[in-house]
């Protein structure tokens, strides 16, 4: 027995003049996935019988299955309308499908004509091969993600919620129909399979966070790597849905991906500290936080003026003992300070490059290199003790120190 393609051209718009019974199913919307054919024509519809000489239609976007007594015997996947004849073999229409129903049809197909004599119970099947579209996903419980930085040195654990649509597709019929809704009476519909199909996919997304968390993908650029994800949950779902059901996993929709406030704040944390592991970052707040406090000190309306330089200059002398001038130079690459030249904190040791305040390095004892700037304050006059070690601003009117103040 088997199924003869026969010109559309032929008969269209004429099946029941045609036919004495054919088979067909007018349509399949999204939320059906197999439905039996309905017998229709002049002999009525007393029996799924097909007798020989029965129109079989296929539409586009479907695939019909011929069961006889239990088991698959013909298989057709093009549109177009077929003449069922018991006396021929079997026949397999793969249509789109090319091959790949092949080993299915080998493995479960029976391929036998009945002696001619018409099977007792006989059905045909239409399995719905478009794109399912719409079908919605949501994490009730938040799904692992790990936050991967080198740069920050982040590698921990946050929690992820997440939700959207994504597309399934039959793409094995003979799988679908042999191991999901074998013998169904009249239609298997999407709501029957919908919830096993999400937890499935929601458990197979877990490791495929997994994966481009690897690659260092941040979780606020999940949405623009669903075809990594789709094919990481397709490459975890292979067995269940591809090898035994027959389903693929078509394409994958983030509509929102949400993180709790506090593994927010905690990455936000993180990566704000990690900025002052360049030194020139470092230098520059712990220079900024300094020249900050002094000119709190110096407004300070609760002391007199002179506590307020007193103030200013042990500020001062707790900063010198940290080179930020050196850690903005080692942080962008800018030539350190020559050595043997005064700065504001001091002069630079030629030997060990230790910035210093007397005549001679307490590191290395060498002695402070002799043409060294001498300092003056041009508003009172005032100079210090070592007039080539001022401090930053003049205790006696409260002028900052700068190269105006150099003795010429």
């Amino acid at each position: 027995m088997g199924l003869i393609r026969v010109l559309k051209e032929s008969i269209k718009g004429e099946l029941a003049d045609q036919y004495l019974d054919y088979f067909n199913c007018d349509t399949l919307s999204e939320d059906v996935l197999v439905a039996k054919g309905i017998k229709k024509g002049k002999r009525g519809t007393v029996s799924d019988v097909i007798s020989n000489g029965s129109g079989i239609v296929v539409n586009e976007g479907q695939c019909a299955l011929i069961v006889s007594q239990g088991a698959i015997t013909e298989v057709c996947a093009e549109p177009g309308i077929y003449t069922y004849n018991s006396s021929t073999e079997s026949s397999v229409f793969y249509g789109e499908f090319a091959q790949s129903l092949e080993a299915s049809f080998a493995q479960f197909g029976r391929r036998f004509a009945h002696g001619g004599i018409a099977a007792t119970d006989q059905r045909v099947y239409y399995v719905n091969i478009k794109e399912i579209m719409n079908n919605k996903f949501g994490t009730s419980n938040p799904l692992p993600f790990r936050v991967i930085d080198a740069r920050t040195g982040i590698d921990f654990d946050i929690s992820v919620r997440c939700f959207g649509t994504y597309t399934f597709r039959i793409t094995d019929p003979i799988l679908f129909y042999k191991n999901v809704c074998a013998n169904v009476t009249g239609e298997f519909k999407r709501a029957q399979i919908s919830n096993q199909l999400r937890d499935e996919m929601l458990h197979g997304m877990i490791s495929a966070f997994d994966k481009i968390a690897s690659l260092g993908v941040r979780y606020s650029e999940i949405g623009l790597h669903t075809e990594e994800l789709r094919a990481s949950i397709m490459e975890n779902l292979k067995e269940t849905w591809t090898d035994n059901r027959g389903i693929d996993l078509v394409s994958l929709n983030f509509q929102s991906i949400d993180i709790p406030p506090e593994d927010l704040a905690r990455i936000k944390e993180i990566q704000y500290d990690a900025v002052y592991t360049n030194a020139s970052m470092l230098g520059a707040k712990l220079g900024l936080a300094q020249a900050e406090a002094m000119k709190n000190a110096a407004a300070n309306p609760n002391g007199t003026p002179m506590m307020a330089f007193a103030n200013m200059n042990m500020a001062g002398a707790m900063g010198n003992q940290t080179n930020f001038s050196g850690m903005v130079a080692n942080g962008q690459g800018i030539a350190p300070v020559t050595a043997g030249v005064n700065t504001p904190e001091g002069w630079v040791c030629p030997t060990c490059k230790t910035v210093n305040k007397g005549k001679f390095c307490p590191e290395c004892g060498a002695k402070k290199p002799s043409g060294a700037l001498l300092y003056r304050c041009d508003k009172c006059g005032w100079e210090p003790a070592d007039p080539s070690n001022p401090p930053k601003f003049c205790p006696e009117c409260g002028d900052p120190f700068n190269d105006a103040d150099v003795v010429k």
